[in-house]
């Protein structure tokens, strides 16, 4: 399965795709295969952009199998849809790649270099814990569409913290409110100790609960807690 998400680097956003169970196969391959596509999915039309999909399927395929890879991911930046595999052996990578493009028209560059700890896997594409939250806000969210629930009305949203110590919970709930998040009830659950849910009213679309997780996380850090989601009922 595979998971998409947006992070900002170097005041850019971008978008990544990760499939987030790669990691099982780390400790055969060790080369970090990159294919760099030009192709401008901004500028493009819908029939330009499923073709390039169909494209860009056929060639994980092709070099899955031809190459022993595995592909991990992707990343689209400034018109170029980078592609990633590792493989435990680089030997006619490029080759292989040129030899499949000899029927499309479209730029194309590749780069080899060895990666024995998958950092490159784990530092660009892997999901931090706070971009974790975020692809689950947005799972949660079509499932409210599908709902026909109307994402831009206001409504109480609770968001769930937990704490390693009592203590830590105790500083934490003494601070509130802030930021219009009220303490509503503590939380016993086999999943986390000392938790809590907190309260405050706004609306459910993506933009807005990407504000206040990115709140949240700043808010519980000098305690160290961690963020556990957020629930809310049909508008």
């Amino acid at each position: 399965m595979r998971e998409y998400f947006t992070r900002v680097e170097d005041g850019q956003e971008i978008t990544i795709e990760v499939n987030p169970n790669a990691y099982g196969y780390s400790q055969k391959l060790k080369w970090l295969l990159s294919v760099f596509i030009k192709f401008d999915i901004a500028n493009s039309s819908s029939e330009q952009y499923e073709q390039f999909l169909d494209t860009k399927e056929s060639l994980i395929s092709f070099l899955e199998h031809s190459a022993a890879s595995k592909f991990v991911g992707s990343r689209n930046v400034d018109g170029w849809i980078e592609l990633y595999f590792y493989t435990p052996d680089s030997k006619d990578f490029t080759k292989k790649t040129s030899s499949f493009f000899q029927n499309f028209e479209y730029p194309f560059e590749t780069h080899i270099v060895k990666d024995t700890k998958w950092d490159f896997y784990t530092y660009n594409l892997y999901p931090t814990e706070q971009e974790w939250h975020i692809i689950q806000t947005q799972k949660i969210i079509e499932m409210l569409k599908e709902e026909e629930d109307t994402l831009e009305v206001p409504r109480p949203v609770e968001h769930y913290i937990s704490f390693a110590t009592p203590t830590q919970k105790e500083r934490f709930v003494a601070r509130l409110p802030l930021e219009g998040f009220r303490y509503e009830d503590e939380i016993d659950s086999e999943e986390f100790d000392n938790g809590i849910a907190l309260v405050k009213n706004h609306d459910i679309t993506l933009d807005t609960l990407k504000n206040e997780i990115q709140t949240l996380y700043t808010l519980i850090a000098p305690e160290q807690g961690s963020y556990e989601l957020w629930s809310t009922q049909l508008a």
